[in-house]
Protein backbone atom coordinates (compact mmCIF):
# COMPACT_ATOMS: atom_id res chain seq x y z
CA UNK A 1 0.00 0.00 0.00
CA UNK A 2 1.35 3.41 -0.96
CA UNK A 3 1.44 5.84 1.95
CA UNK A 4 1.89 9.58 2.13
CA UNK A 5 1.52 9.89 5.93
CA UNK A 6 3.53 8.18 8.64
CA UNK A 7 1.36 9.28 11.56
CA UNK A 8 -2.29 10.26 11.31
CA UNK A 9 -3.23 12.08 14.53
CA UNK A 10 -6.91 12.14 15.45
CA UNK A 11 -8.36 14.64 17.90
CA UNK A 12 -6.75 16.61 20.68
CA UNK A 13 -6.77 20.04 19.00
CA UNK A 14 -7.35 22.95 21.30
CA UNK A 15 -5.98 26.07 22.95
CA UNK A 16 -4.69 26.63 26.45
CA UNK A 17 -4.73 29.82 28.46
CA UNK A 18 -1.56 29.77 30.55
CA UNK A 19 -1.55 31.37 34.00
CA UNK A 20 1.64 31.31 36.08
CA UNK A 21 0.77 31.08 39.76
CA UNK A 22 2.99 31.42 42.88
CA UNK A 23 2.29 27.88 44.08
CA UNK A 24 0.14 24.80 43.58
CA UNK A 25 -2.25 24.09 45.09
CA UNK A 26 -3.24 27.74 45.04
CA UNK A 27 -4.59 28.92 48.41
CA UNK A 28 -7.96 30.64 48.30
CA UNK A 29 -7.84 34.42 47.90
CA UNK A 30 -10.00 37.07 46.29
CA UNK A 31 -7.27 37.87 43.79
CA UNK A 32 -3.65 37.27 42.80
CA UNK A 33 -1.20 39.32 40.78
CA UNK A 34 0.40 37.01 38.20
CA UNK A 35 3.30 37.63 35.79
CA UNK A 36 1.22 36.96 32.71
CA UNK A 37 -1.82 35.32 31.15
CA UNK A 38 -1.45 34.08 27.59
CA UNK A 39 -3.49 31.96 25.21
CA UNK A 40 -1.58 29.66 22.87
CA UNK A 41 -2.50 26.89 20.46
CA UNK A 42 -1.68 23.38 21.51
CA UNK A 43 -3.32 20.52 23.35
CA UNK A 44 -2.51 16.81 23.31
CA UNK A 45 -3.20 16.10 19.63
CA UNK A 46 -1.47 19.27 18.49
CA UNK A 47 1.58 18.39 20.59
CA UNK A 48 1.81 14.85 19.24
CA UNK A 49 1.45 16.15 15.68
CA UNK A 50 4.13 18.75 16.38
CA UNK A 51 6.35 16.16 18.05
CA UNK A 52 6.33 13.50 15.34
CA UNK A 53 6.62 16.14 12.62
CA UNK A 54 9.70 17.67 14.30
CA UNK A 55 11.19 14.16 14.33
CA UNK A 56 10.88 13.93 10.57
CA UNK A 57 7.73 11.81 10.31
CA UNK A 58 5.14 12.73 7.71
CA UNK A 59 2.18 13.91 9.75
CA UNK A 60 -1.50 14.66 9.21
CA UNK A 61 -3.86 15.92 11.91
CA UNK A 62 -7.63 15.43 11.79
CA UNK A 63 -10.00 17.05 14.27
CA UNK A 64 -13.00 19.30 14.78
CA UNK A 65 -12.44 23.05 15.08
CA UNK A 66 -14.68 26.02 15.64
CA UNK A 67 -14.96 29.07 13.43
CA UNK A 68 -13.39 31.28 16.09
CA UNK A 69 -10.17 32.90 17.25
CA UNK A 70 -8.91 29.79 19.12
CA UNK A 71 -9.48 27.78 15.95
CA UNK A 72 -7.47 30.34 13.98
CA UNK A 73 -4.58 29.93 16.42
CA UNK A 74 -4.55 26.18 15.79
CA UNK A 75 -4.73 26.64 12.02
CA UNK A 76 -1.84 29.08 12.17
CA UNK A 77 0.28 26.70 14.29
CA UNK A 78 -0.13 23.89 11.78
CA UNK A 79 0.54 26.16 8.84
CA UNK A 80 3.68 27.61 10.44
CA UNK A 81 5.05 24.13 11.20
CA UNK A 82 4.07 22.61 7.85
CA UNK A 83 1.71 20.06 9.39
CA UNK A 84 -1.23 18.97 7.26
CA UNK A 85 -4.55 19.68 8.98
CA UNK A 86 -7.99 18.43 7.99
CA UNK A 87 -10.67 20.15 10.01
CA UNK A 88 -14.32 19.33 10.56
CA UNK A 89 -16.64 22.09 11.82
CA UNK A 90 -17.23 22.02 15.58
CA UNK A 91 -20.51 23.86 16.28
CA UNK A 92 -19.74 24.31 19.98
CA UNK A 93 -16.49 26.15 19.29
CA UNK A 94 -12.85 25.13 19.54
CA UNK A 95 -11.90 23.18 22.65
CA UNK A 96 -10.03 25.13 25.30
CA UNK A 97 -8.54 24.90 28.76
CA UNK A 98 -6.85 26.99 31.43
CA UNK A 99 -3.51 25.76 32.77
CA UNK A 100 -2.28 26.98 36.14
CA UNK A 101 1.50 26.54 36.13
CA UNK A 102 3.53 26.60 39.35
CA UNK A 103 7.18 27.65 39.80
CA UNK A 104 8.32 24.00 39.78
CA UNK A 105 6.71 23.33 36.39
CA UNK A 106 3.73 21.38 37.74
CA UNK A 107 0.34 22.29 36.33
CA UNK A 108 -3.37 22.12 37.03
CA UNK A 109 -5.52 21.97 33.90
CA UNK A 110 -9.14 23.14 33.84
CA UNK A 111 -10.92 21.81 30.75
CA UNK A 112 -14.02 23.42 29.28
CA UNK A 113 -16.31 20.45 28.60
CA UNK A 114 -19.08 22.50 27.02
CA UNK A 115 -17.62 22.48 23.50
CA UNK A 116 -18.42 18.89 22.47
CA UNK A 117 -21.94 17.73 21.70
CA UNK A 118 -23.30 14.19 21.54
CA UNK A 119 -23.88 14.43 17.79
CA UNK A 120 -20.30 15.46 16.97
CA UNK A 121 -18.52 13.03 14.64
CA UNK A 122 -15.43 12.80 12.46
CA UNK A 123 -16.94 11.81 9.08
CA UNK A 124 -16.31 8.14 8.44
CA UNK A 125 -15.44 8.73 4.80
CA UNK A 126 -12.82 11.31 5.79
CA UNK A 127 -11.26 8.99 8.36
CA UNK A 128 -11.22 6.13 5.85
CA UNK A 129 -9.63 8.24 3.11
CA UNK A 130 -6.85 9.52 5.38
CA UNK A 131 -6.29 6.08 6.92
CA UNK A 132 -5.89 4.53 3.48
CA UNK A 133 -2.68 6.49 2.89
CA UNK A 134 -1.28 6.31 6.43
CA UNK A 135 1.02 3.91 8.28
CA UNK A 136 -0.08 4.55 11.84
CA UNK A 137 -2.81 6.41 13.75
CA UNK A 138 -2.43 8.09 17.12
CA UNK A 139 -5.88 8.59 18.58
CA UNK A 140 -6.50 11.20 21.28
CA UNK A 141 -9.10 10.35 23.91
CA UNK A 142 -11.05 13.51 23.14
CA UNK A 143 -14.64 13.18 21.97
CA UNK A 144 -15.66 11.90 19.38
CA UNK A 145 -12.48 10.01 18.40
CA UNK A 146 -13.62 6.64 19.79
CA UNK A 147 -16.10 6.30 16.93
CA UNK A 148 -13.21 6.31 14.44
CA UNK A 149 -11.39 3.33 15.96
CA UNK A 150 -13.24 0.59 14.00
CA UNK A 151 -12.53 2.40 10.71
CA UNK A 152 -8.83 2.67 11.52
CA UNK A 153 -8.69 -0.99 12.50
CA UNK A 154 -10.48 -1.97 9.29
CA UNK A 155 -7.89 0.01 7.31
CA UNK A 156 -5.12 -2.10 8.83
CA UNK A 157 -3.29 0.68 10.67
CA UNK A 158 -1.46 0.19 13.93
CA UNK A 159 -3.02 2.41 16.58
CA UNK A 160 -1.64 4.21 19.63
CA UNK A 161 -3.42 6.23 22.28
CA UNK A 162 -2.63 8.13 25.48
CA UNK A 163 -5.01 7.62 28.39
CA UNK A 164 -3.37 10.48 30.32
CA UNK A 165 -4.33 10.46 34.00
CA UNK A 166 -6.76 7.54 33.79
CA UNK A 167 -7.60 6.04 37.16
CA UNK A 168 -7.93 2.55 35.72
CA UNK A 169 -11.67 2.58 36.43
CA UNK A 170 -13.41 5.29 34.40
CA UNK A 171 -15.24 3.39 31.61
CA UNK A 172 -14.85 6.25 29.10
CA UNK A 173 -11.18 5.35 28.59
CA UNK A 174 -11.70 1.61 28.14
CA UNK A 175 -12.55 1.72 24.44
CA UNK A 176 -9.24 3.45 23.73
CA UNK A 177 -7.28 1.27 26.16
CA UNK A 178 -8.50 -2.00 24.70
CA UNK A 179 -8.48 -1.10 20.98
CA UNK A 180 -4.96 0.34 20.64
CA UNK A 181 -1.77 -1.56 19.83
CA UNK A 182 0.35 0.88 21.85
CA UNK A 183 -1.08 2.40 25.02
CA UNK A 184 0.45 5.23 27.02
CA UNK A 185 -0.91 6.15 30.43
CA UNK A 186 0.26 8.35 33.28
CA UNK A 187 0.87 6.51 36.53
CA UNK A 188 -0.27 9.59 38.48
CA UNK A 189 -3.80 8.44 39.25
CA UNK A 190 -3.19 4.67 39.22
CA UNK A 191 -3.44 2.94 42.58
CA UNK A 192 -1.57 -0.09 41.19
CA UNK A 193 0.25 0.81 37.95
CA UNK A 194 1.51 -2.73 37.21
CA UNK A 195 -1.93 -4.22 37.67
CA UNK A 196 -3.46 -1.63 35.33
CA UNK A 197 -0.92 -2.04 32.52
CA UNK A 198 -1.27 -5.81 32.67
CA UNK A 199 -5.05 -5.46 32.64
CA UNK A 200 -4.82 -3.35 29.48
CA UNK A 201 -2.67 -5.96 27.77
CA UNK A 202 -4.82 -8.88 28.88
CA UNK A 203 -8.19 -7.39 27.98
CA UNK A 204 -7.28 -5.55 24.81
CA UNK A 205 -5.15 -5.58 21.69
CA UNK A 206 -2.10 -3.80 23.13
CA UNK A 207 1.30 -5.18 22.21
CA UNK A 208 3.01 -2.54 24.33
CA UNK A 209 1.79 -0.57 27.36
CA UNK A 210 3.80 2.28 28.87
CA UNK A 211 3.03 3.91 32.22
CA UNK A 212 4.93 7.19 32.48
CA UNK A 213 5.93 8.34 35.95
CA UNK A 214 7.60 11.73 35.52
CA UNK A 215 10.95 12.00 37.29
CA UNK A 216 10.72 8.32 38.21
CA UNK A 217 10.89 7.34 34.55
CA UNK A 218 8.41 4.92 33.01
CA UNK A 219 7.31 1.29 33.15
CA UNK A 220 7.21 -0.65 29.90
CA UNK A 221 5.15 -3.81 29.46
CA UNK A 222 6.11 -5.80 26.36
CA UNK A 223 5.89 -9.54 25.74
CA UNK A 224 4.57 -9.97 29.27
CA UNK A 225 7.66 -8.46 30.90
CA UNK A 226 7.52 -5.24 32.89
CA UNK A 227 10.71 -3.15 32.63
CA UNK A 228 11.61 0.10 34.35
CA UNK A 229 12.78 2.81 31.93
CA UNK A 230 14.97 5.36 33.73
CA UNK A 231 14.19 9.04 33.41
CA UNK A 232 16.58 11.17 31.36
CA UNK A 233 18.06 14.36 32.73
CA UNK A 234 16.54 17.39 30.96
CA UNK A 235 19.00 19.44 28.87
CA UNK A 236 17.96 22.65 30.68
CA UNK A 237 16.01 23.65 33.81
CA UNK A 238 12.48 22.24 34.09
CA UNK A 239 9.91 24.98 33.56
CA UNK A 240 6.72 23.13 32.64
CA UNK A 241 5.66 19.48 32.56
CA UNK A 242 2.81 20.14 30.13
CA UNK A 243 3.27 18.15 26.94
CA UNK A 244 5.90 15.78 28.33
CA UNK A 245 3.65 12.76 27.86
CA UNK A 246 2.83 13.80 24.30
CA UNK A 247 6.54 14.20 23.60
CA UNK A 248 7.25 10.76 25.08
CA UNK A 249 4.65 9.25 22.75
CA UNK A 250 6.16 11.08 19.77
CA UNK A 251 9.66 9.82 20.51
CA UNK A 252 8.38 6.30 21.07
CA UNK A 253 6.56 6.34 17.72
CA UNK A 254 9.74 7.42 15.92
CA UNK A 255 11.43 4.27 17.14
CA UNK A 256 8.38 2.06 16.62
CA UNK A 257 7.92 3.06 12.99
CA UNK A 258 11.63 2.50 12.39
CA UNK A 259 11.33 -1.07 13.66
CA UNK A 260 13.22 -0.52 16.92
CA UNK A 261 12.51 -2.83 19.91
CA UNK A 262 10.12 -1.43 22.55
CA UNK A 263 12.82 -0.68 25.11
CA UNK A 264 14.73 1.37 22.55
CA UNK A 265 11.52 3.19 21.62
CA UNK A 266 10.99 4.02 25.29
CA UNK A 267 14.46 5.54 25.48
CA UNK A 268 13.58 7.77 22.52
CA UNK A 269 10.41 8.72 24.39
CA UNK A 270 12.27 9.50 27.60
CA UNK A 271 14.66 11.84 25.77
CA UNK A 272 11.80 13.64 24.02
CA UNK A 273 9.80 13.93 27.24
CA UNK A 274 12.75 15.40 29.14
CA UNK A 275 13.22 18.03 26.44
CA UNK A 276 9.54 19.00 26.61
CA UNK A 277 9.88 19.84 30.31
CA UNK A 278 12.31 22.64 29.38
CA UNK A 279 9.84 24.39 27.05
CA UNK A 280 7.87 27.26 28.63
CA UNK A 281 4.12 26.71 28.84
CA UNK A 282 3.48 29.67 26.56
CA UNK A 283 5.38 28.08 23.67
CA UNK A 284 4.84 25.05 21.45
CA UNK A 285 8.14 23.39 20.65
CA UNK A 286 9.55 19.88 20.24
CA UNK A 287 12.90 18.17 20.00
CA UNK A 288 14.27 17.56 16.51
CA UNK A 289 15.38 14.20 15.12
CA UNK A 290 19.12 14.99 15.07
CA UNK A 291 19.12 16.28 18.64
CA UNK A 292 17.15 13.28 19.91
CA UNK A 293 19.41 10.74 18.21
CA UNK A 294 22.53 12.55 19.41
CA UNK A 295 21.26 12.52 23.00
CA UNK A 296 20.41 8.81 22.74
CA UNK A 297 23.92 8.13 21.43
CA UNK A 298 25.37 10.00 24.43
CA UNK A 299 23.32 7.88 26.82
CA UNK A 300 24.39 4.69 25.04
CA UNK A 301 28.04 5.70 25.28
CA UNK A 302 27.71 6.58 28.95
CA UNK A 303 26.23 3.17 29.70
CA UNK A 304 28.82 1.35 27.61
CA UNK A 305 31.73 3.06 29.41
CA UNK A 306 31.20 1.46 32.85
CA UNK A 307 30.47 -1.88 31.20
CA UNK A 308 33.79 -1.80 29.31
CA UNK A 309 35.59 -0.81 32.50
CA UNK A 310 34.08 -3.76 34.35
CA UNK A 311 35.12 -6.11 31.56
CA UNK A 312 38.71 -4.85 31.66
CA UNK A 313 38.81 -5.21 35.44
CA UNK A 314 37.65 -8.78 35.10
CA UNK A 315 40.36 -9.50 32.54
CA UNK A 316 43.08 -8.09 34.84
CA UNK A 317 41.81 -10.17 37.73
Amino acid sequence: MSTETDVLVLGGAGVDTIVYVPELPLPFADSYMVPGIEMRAGQTGDFVALGVSALGLRTHHLDMLGDDHPGDLIRALHQERGIALTEVPLPGGTKRAVNLVGPDGRRLSLYDDSRSHEADRLPEETVRALASVSRHAHVSITYPCAFALPVLREAGLTISTDLHNWDGVNPYHETFAYEADIVFVSATALAEPERTVRQIAERGKARVVVATAGAEGAYLLADGELTHVPAVAPPAPVVDSNGAGDAFASGFLLGWLAGEPPLRCARYGAVAGAYACTVPATKADAIGRDELLARVAELDAAEAGPARGADRAGERA
